[in-house]
């Protein structure tokens, strides 16, 4: 990236320049295998699914009644060996037409956010909590966050990324199983699971579009995130 593009995508944040802090490093790619299975997919608990079964399986998934007024299932998007793994809360309705997550307004403004700390769209990993549009865009039911957790977790132990970087409050709040503030879950390592991920967390894209006062803030959580995923070794 040259410095050009830098500052135009420090701009979206109205900052001027970044220096990472003494010890961080670039993360070394790695790649993790998917877990091996037999018979077909259908037949394969939701843990044991590579990423082309689970594909296939929250496509045809109808766990919930989200999926009867679906236009189609949002899996995710990205590198399979990404370190990065953003997840933000459900699709929209361009998300939903699309079939990926963070189109529009704020998946560009998103793009930017990742481009100004030296990350492309392409070399992280992006998923929702749920894979299907909630109707209206309203906050995600509680049994529709239970049926579609199993999913997001598999693409969490297939990815085993170095860090998970939630965006809004109900992506923060379902993965951390809290009903805390977005603004006492930021500028803290949190972890994910059994595994011990580690997790931070920051504003929607979306919010900081209304907000723009915040982006300061934002920008603050992802120098922050970079350096919690300089410091981990997978």
């Amino acid at each position: 990236m040259n410095s050009a593009q830098r500052k135009d995508y420090l701009a979206a944040f109205g900052l001027e320049s970044w220096k990472l802090r003494r010890g961080a490093s670039s993360p070394t790619p790695t790649v993790v295998p998917a877990a091996a299975t037999d018979g077909p997919a259908a037949q394969v608990p939701d843990a044991l699914c590579d990423w082309d079964q689970l594909r296939a399986r929250v496509a045809d998934c109808t766990r919930c009644a989200l999926s009867q007024g679906r236009t189609q299932t949002v899996f995710g998007v990205g590198s399979r060996q990404a370190h990065w793994l953003i997840v933000g809360e459900a699709p929209g309705a361009e998300e939903d037409r699309q079939g990926e997550p963070f189109v529009g307004r704020a998946g560009q403004l998103l793009n930017s956010m990742l481009r100004a700390i030296g990350l492309a769209r392409e070399e992280v990993y992006i998923a929702n909590v749920l894979k299907c549009r909630p109707p209206g865009n309203r906050d995600p039911a509680a049994n529709e966050s239970a049926a579609c957790s199993p999913y997001l977790e598999r693409q969490i132990a297939l990815l085993n990324p170095r860090v998970m970087l939630a965006v809004g409050r109900i992506a923060a709040q379902n993965l951390l199983r809290t009903d805390a503030p977005l603004a006492k879950l930021r500028q803290q390592r949190h972890s994910f699971g059994q595994s011990r991920v580690p997790l931070v967390v920051t504003y929607h894209p979306a919010y900081l579009l209304r907000s723009p006062a915040d982006k300061r803030k934002a920008w603050e959580d992802l120098k922050f995130a970079r350096e919690v995923c300089a410091r981990v070794e997978r």
